[in-house]
Formats: structure tokens, C-alpha cells, sequence
């Protein structure tokens, strides 16, 4: 896709470039090439530079992309609605874990409906790799009773000792550093990173290692036919240990992931033979995963059979999976219009109305984004009885 980016200001390229000599030294040390893998946990998480480690507005107007919890009460809400029961049913010891967390908006506006629910757990924790994030985070929160305030945690690494309650994780699988792989010959290939001629980066293929063909192995026994000459795609061979890091302490409680993505036979199908990495600058959408390292977003679509396989290899039980619009539906969604519906202010209540919308229209966030749960020893499949989809995986 071509698509015309705003230009940075001197200090962002200067920011950019410091990110892109150490990845361009991190390339020569490895012999002059790194997985993209590698070259995409760099450019978001490389201390201190990455876009997501660095001091820089990531959500909202002055950002580069919009989630669902920015857009009014309504999605933080309605998920709480759903997980509520878990949490009353685990009792007063019952924790919640929110991977990522964004401005606050989700805890913030979760906390209260748990609150109204009778359903606040012992303590809130947010797991967030962003300083910037986690500044705006406590400065949103710090709006909260003190009551409720008092249950905030944050966290520099996943719980480490057994824990009860939910961990949830909003648009966090599409920033896992992904492997991009393409077919050669009938065999996996891995795309590699290099430094060109003129010092740009650029892709290069190599023979995939045992871990990386095996993963395509795998997912090709699961589509109706073998992925053509020159496919070209994501795949995570490390979502299960991934899985198994934040969540190998959580004993009897829940998992809910909310993400865009696809069933294994519609992620790979033939018209997708360049894969699904988008990257986000300044709200503009684009497939350059080298412009600006350090200022932009980099993210790949949710394959929700690996997730499935992944969260039940984990130990965990297959709770449910359905659309977002539905989800929404299914938890409450009429009764947080109903009370929209009340707001005396016109403008207002019709910014609520039009936020609803695109959280649940086909064409906007609905059928896009997907929730998928996951369970020990408490009930989860009420959240996903509208619109179950779980034939689709």
C-alpha cells in the first residue's frame, strides 16, 4: 500500500536513527543478518528506543492509533460485565492482571462497573513495558476512589507466585514480535533483516532452523491445501512458551485476549500471500516495517487456532471465542445503550452512539477484532454464547 506519512520533526528522526544504528550493530555482531523477529522486538522494545519502551504518545488523537477502551466506557464495561462472575466466584483473594493497560482507560472505567457489580478484585495489576504509558496510567487512575485506587499494582514482569483471578489482554498478541517466513520450493524460508548497499534496512530470505519449519509444518496440516510458491507470512512459534510466561502461575481463574485476527484456513488463504503486518504512524495505516524504526507501530493479525492450541497446551480449558461485536452483545451491550440513551447532553450522548458503532459494525471494530477465553476450574462460557465461533477454528 502507498500512503503519504507526515514528516517527522528533528528530534523524532534523531530518536529514530539512534534506534536504527543500534539495530544495524545488533546485525553486524550476528554476522550481517537478524530474524525479523528479532529486527521487530528491537524497533518496540529495545530499551529506552523503542516504540513502545520510549516516552512518546502511542493511543489516542496525538498518536497513531485508536483501541477500543479510548472510545468511551462502553467495551471496558461490558467486559467486566463478563468476567464479574469469575471473579465473585474465585471470592476475596480473586486478582486481575491486565496486560498492556494503554492510557488507564480500560482499568479505569472497569473498576467502576466491578465496583457497582460487587465484584472489585484484592488487588488490579498492570503489566506495561511503556514509561509513557505507565505515567499516563497513574495519573488516570489517581481519578479513582480511593478505595478503589488503593487495589492498583504495577508490574515489571508476570506474576512470579501462584495467583487466582484474570488476566486479560487487549490488542497485546498483534505486538508480539512475529516470525515472517515465505515458501521456497515446497520449504519454509525465514525472513531475515540486512543492511543494504545505501545502509537501509531490507528483507532477505534464509533456510528456516528446525523451530520455524516446523511451525509452518504444522499450521500447513491444519489448511485444505499446501501454501503456494512464494507465500509469504507470520507465524509465533513462541506464542506457547509465550502463554506459559505470563500466565504459568494462574491457577483456578481465566485468560480473556481481545484482538484482530483470523481462524488458521482464513488467515492463510491464498489472497493473504504477503501476510498481515501492518504497521501505524500518525493514525495512517502502511506496510513499510523500516520507516522510522522507534516512531511507528508494528503489528501482525492473530492466527486464533495457534491461540487455542497455545492457552489449551498451557493447561488451560477452551472457555469460548466469538466476534467483539458479539461479545459486546452478549455482556450487556443494551443496557449500556439503554443508559446512553439517557444522557441528557446531544452531543454527548451522540459521541457515545457513534463510538458504540464502531466498536460493533462489521465494517469498523465488530467483526475485526475477536475475544477468545480460556479457563481453570471456573465458568467462562457465558461470555461468548452470542455468536459462538469456535466451529470456525
Amino acid at each position: 500500500m502507498t500512503v503519504s506519512l507526515p514528516e517527522p520533526d528533528a528530534d523524532q528522526r534523531a530518536h529514530s536513527e539512534r534506534l536504527a544504528a543500534l539495530i544495524r550493530a545488533q546485525i553486524a555482531e550476528a554476522g550481517g543478518s537478524i530474524p525479523f523477529s528479532r529486527y521487530m522486538e528491537l524497533a518496540l522494545y529495545a530499551p529506552g528506543l523503542g516504540y513502545y519502551s520510549a516516552g512518546s504518545s502511542k493511543l489516542g488523537a496525538e498518536g497513531d492509533f485508536v483501541t477500543a477502551p479510548e472510545l468511551g466506557p462502553t467495551f471496558a464495561r461490558c467486559t467486566a460485565n463478563a468476567l464479574a462472575p469469575v471473579l465473585r466466584e474465585i471470592g476475596p483473594q480473586a486478582q486481575f492482571v491486565e496486560l498492556g493497560g494503554g492510557t488507564g482507560a480500560f482499568a479505569f472505567d472497569a473498576l467502576l462497573r466491578l465496583a457497582e457489580l460487587d465484584a472489585l478484585p484484592a488487588h488490579y495489576a498492570l503489566l506495561e513495558p511503556s514509561a509513557d504509558l505507565r505515567e499516563r496510567q497513574r495519573a488516570r487512575l489517581a481519578e479513582l476512589p480511593a478505595g478503589i485506587a488503593a487495589r492498583l499494582r504495577w508490574l515489571d514482569a508476570p506474576p512470579q507466585a501462584p495467583w487466582q483471578g484474570v488476566l486479560f489482554a487487549n490488542e497485546v498478541l498483534d505486538a508480539l514480535p512475529t516470525t515472517r517466513f515465505e515458501v521456497r520450493g515446497g520449504e519454509a524460508w525465514e525472513q531475515h533483516v540486512v543492511v543494504d548497499a545505501h545502509g537501509r534496512f531490507a528483507f532477505e530470505a534464509r533456510p528456516a532452523d528446525a523451530l520455524v519449519a516446523g511451525a509452518v509444518a504444522h499450521l500447513q496440516r491444519r489448511l485444505d491445501a499446501p501454501l503456494p510458491e512464494g507465500y509469504a507470512s507470520e507465524t509465533l512459534p513462541q506464542l506457547p512458551y509465550w502463554i506459559q510466561a505470563v500466565a504459568g502461575t494462574l491457577g483456578r481463574g481465566a485468560m480473556l485476549f481481545v484482538d484482530y485476527g483470523y481462524p488458521r484456513r482464513e488467515y492463510y488463504l491464498p489472497e493473504r500471500g504477503d501476510g498481515t503486518l501492518v504497521c501505524h504512524y500518525r493514525h495512517r495505516a502502511h506496510a513499510d516495517p523500516f520507516h522510522l524504526p522507534g516512531l511507528q507501530d508494528l503489528t501482525a493479525f492473530v492466527d486464533f487456532t495457534a491461540l487455542v492450541e497455545s492457552g489449551t497446551h498451557a493447561g488451560f480449558d477452551f472457555a469460548g471465542y466469538c466476534s467483539q461485536a458479539s461479545f459486546l452483545i452478549g455482556n450487556g451491550l443494551a443496557g449500556e445503550l439503554a443508559a446512553i440513551e439517557r444522557i441528557e447532553d446531544v452531543v454527548l450522548r451522540q459521541r457515545r452512539l457513534q463510538q458504540v458503532k464502531r466498536l460493533t459494525l462489521p465494517g469498523e471494530m465488530g467483526e475485526r477484532f475477536q475475544a477468545m477465553g480460556f479457563v481453570r476450574e471456573v465458568d467462562l462460557e457465558h461470555a461468548f454464547a452470542e455468536g459462538d465461533l469456535s466451529r470456525r477454528l
